[in-house]
């Protein structure tokens, strides 16, 4: 994700956002909050840290592209070696 200040901002922001409502899943389970309340802000962070992970992916795949028809030579990560990124997420 070098060089792209976007993306690396997005993500960060994912990530804090993350963060955060882990830190209300904690604060919830201290305080003996209902079970329902827990699981939806537990697959809220969930949801979070996926999106900060595919877009992780998604950036470095586009700069591998790009740098790879940049310079004419193979992109730095082979399609095994994405597709095992994208599923490590799953």
């Amino acid at each position: 994700m070098v060089g792209d200040d976007d993306a690396i901002a997005q993500v960060l922001n994912r990530l804090r956002r993350a963060q955060g409502q882990l830190a209300g899943v904690i604060s919830m389970i201290e305080q003996g909050r209902d079970c329902k309340d827990i699981v939806t802000q537990l697959a809220a962070v969930s949801k979070a840290l996926d999106r900060a992970g595919f877009k992780i992916v998604a950036t470095g795949l586009r700069e591998c592209m790009i740098g790879a028809e940049n310079s004419g030579s193979e992109p730095a990560l082979s399609q095994a070696e994405l597709e095992k990124l994208f599923l490590a997420l799953a």
